[in-house]
């Protein structure tokens, strides 16, 4: 089967009301290549995305801890966030490290992109990589923002990613393009239920 059989034809699109803050709900009626069936498809839209790996002097990375609603905890990560429309993926990841972090840097290099779930999401997470970075102003938090910032040395942040305190799939696609996180094969003990 070639990739042009592969590819669902777009009969339709409709955009619903969610009252999403990040998102635009899209309804896609498509054909199936193989059969000829039709289907709704949900595909939330939204702008590009930035994740920045932030090194100091030292070579250790600037992380953070935020409570995220969707797990309903804190979490450690990379410094991140949304590119504001106008901008390109390096401004953008500049002005969240900013942000987020009052870190700045003069040198940076890209890293590549990821797509976070392209099962039905539109965009796409850059991943840049700063370095030498230095405090040059306090956070600038938004309302609905509460951030501690921790660095941590190439060791420290693979401990945390064997121990499963760090799991952010996109901190992670990000840090695996700096350092070695983990051993290979990765082998972790599942979690116990209840």
């Amino acid at each position: 089967m070639s990739d042009d059989e592969l590819t669902w034809q777009l009969l339709g699109s409709r955009y619903e009301d969610a009252g999403l803050m990040l998102f635009e709900k899209r309804i896609d009626t498509l054909r199936n290549p193989r059969n000829g069936q039709t289907f709704d498809r949900l595909v939330l839209e939204s702008v590009d995305w930035v994740n920045v790996v932030a090194l100091d002097t030292q070579g250790r990375s600037l992380m953070i801890r935020q409570f995220r609603f969707g797990v309903g905890y804190n979490t450690l990560e990379t410094p991140g966030g949304m590119v504001d429309p106008g901008e390109d993926s390096k401004t953008a990841a500049a002005r969240e490290l900013l942000e987020e972090t009052g870190y700045s840097s003069e040198n940076w290099r890209y890293l590549g992109a990821v797509e976070p779930n392209p099962a039905f999401h539109n965009h796409i997470c850059h991943h840049w990589l700063a370095t030498d970075i230095a405090l040059t102003k306090p956070q600038d938090l938004g309302a609905g923002e509460a951030i501690k910032l921790e660095f941590m040395s190439q060791a420290q942040v693979r401990e945390a990613v064997v121990g499963g305190e760090l799991k952010h799939a996109l901190a992670l696609s990000a840090l695996a393009r700096v350092f070695p996180i983990w051993p290979m094969p990765f082998i972790q003990s599942a979690p116990r239920d209840g």
